[in-house]
Formats: structure tokens, C-alpha cells, sequence
């Protein structure tokens, strides 16, 4: 716990997903918000990285190399993130800025944008809530439902609910901005955005063999995100070398 308030000490917001869920999704949290054991934090607070997480990219790799409860995937982030490899110069182990100017960060980071702010605008409509300013500085602002019937609907609008509206008529404004998410990140790959999902793990495994190789190779301290190297992927079964 210390080395994580270590780490998320100089950002204003952090990004966290579940331990456990039906549907992996990335969120943002205040720094004012101490996570519990059930959530995942990545000490980020670029839109960048929020993006490449939240693709369909990074959704298959986590699902094929995570473990499960019952029949909800685990994010073990020893074999989903430490193994991903990132688009080509947008790695976590160097700080945002330095690819601040980079059209697909930039892509990436504008689509990210556009995900969160629709998927809040879903969970509280201005019709529905009042913003209420929190009495101690550096909190949000506390969020209440107008009237009893606005506080019943607000009651179902959760991440799982929003999700299980993908592929439905009802979330096809979800599918769309996660397309465009999906095609900013593929681009950064130099992808195209319609491959197959065993085409993509194919070629993320590839990538991963080939810069943990040319990290092996380099002289100094390891990289802050680590390598390891995947020799095969099947299903949810792989094997590394360390």
C-alpha cells in the first residue's frame, strides 16, 4: 500500500478496473479515492494510456492470459499487463509528455476522451441529477437524484448494465465510440482495425518476443513496465520465461 501511494502521489486521477468482472473496463479515480484490495490501479493519468487499456486490443490479451473465478475473468496483472505490449513509443515506462505531440497518442487520447465523457454522461444525465459541491476542498462534487423516480433509474445505470447493452440496438452508441477507439489503436500499430481476434493475439505475442528479446540485450536497469517473454498462447494456458 505504501508503494502505491507512492506512486500515484504526484497525479491528480489514476486509472482502476476491477480485479474481477464480466466486462473488462478501465475508469478513472480522484487520487482522493483510496482503492481496496478488488481493484487494479495503473499509476496513470495520460488519455493515452487509458485508450490502449480500454481497446479491444488489450480486452483480448488480458482475457486470454488472465485466469478466472467462476466464469468471470481475473485481470492478474503479472501475466495482462506486464506482458502487453504497448503501440510502438507509447510504453508506459516513459512519462506522457514524452509523446505528447504524436498524432496516434493524440488519436488515441481524443477518442479515450470522447468514451468517458459519453459513458458519464450516460450514468448521470443532467435531466436526472444535481451537482452538489463537497464541503471538504479536493472532492468531487457529490452527486444526487433530483426526485425518487430519478434516483430509480439511476439505480440500474452501472458499468456492468451500460456493457451488457454492446451488440444491442440500445448500445450502439457504445459500439460506435469503442470502434473508434479500437481503429485510433490500431493505427498506432500500424493495423488494420477489422483483423480477426487470433490474428491480433498472434501479432501481440510476436511483439512481445521481440522486445523482451532486444530488452535482454540492453545494458541497465530494467524497464519500469516488465518484460517477460510468452512463448505460446492457448486459450487461457501460456507459458513465460522470466
Amino acid at each position: 500500500m505504501p508503494a502505491m501511494r507512492k506512486a500515484l502521489a504526484n497525479l491528480k486521477r489514476y486509472i482502476a478496473t476491477p480485479r474481477i468482472a464480466k466486462h473488462r473496463i478501465f475508469a478513472w479515480l480522484p487520487k482522493s479515492i483510496l482503492p481496496d484490495c478488488q481493484l487494479i490501479v495503473i499509476s496513470r493519468d495520460d488519455d493515452t494510456t487509458f485508450g490502449i487499456l480500454q481497446s479491444r486490443f488489450h480486452e483480448l490479451w488480458s482475457l486470454a492470459l488472465g485466469s478466472s473465478l467462476e466464469d468471470r475473468p481475473r485481470y492478474t496483472p503479472s501475466t495482462t499487463f506486464e506482458t502487453f505490449s504497448f503501440p510502438k513509443d507509447l510504453t508506459p515506462d516513459f512519462p506522457a509528455s514524452t509523446y505528447a505531440a504524436n498524432p496516434h497518442a493524440q488519436a488515441i487520447a481524443a477518442a479515450a476522451r470522447e468514451l468517458v465523457e459519453k459513458r458519464d454522461l450516460w450514468f448521470n444525465p443532467p435531466d436526472l441529477i444535481e451537482r452538489v459541491p463537497e464541503v471538504v476542498p479536493g472532492y468531487p462534487d457529490r452527486i444526487i437524484p433530483r426526485n425518487p423516480e430519478a434516483a430509480a433509474i439511476l439505480k440500474t445505470r452501472t458499468l456492468t448494465n451500460l456493457y451488457n447493452t454492446r451488440g444491442t440496438p440500445e448500445g450502439t452508441w457504445l459500439d460506435n465510440l469503442h470502434r473508434a477507439l479500437d481503429e485510433a489503436v490500431a493505427a498506432a500499430y500500424g493495423w488494420a482495425a477489422d483483423l480477426a481476434d487470433d490474428e491480433i493475439l498472434g501479432r501481440l505475442l510476436e511483439l512481445n518476443r521481440a522486445r523482451s528479446a532486444q530488452s535482454a540485450q540492453m545494458p541497465g536497469p530494467p524497464a519500469l513496465a516488465k518484460s517477460k517473454t510468452l512463448t505460446r498462447i492457448k486459450g487461457t494456458d501460456f507459458t513465460e520465461d522470466n
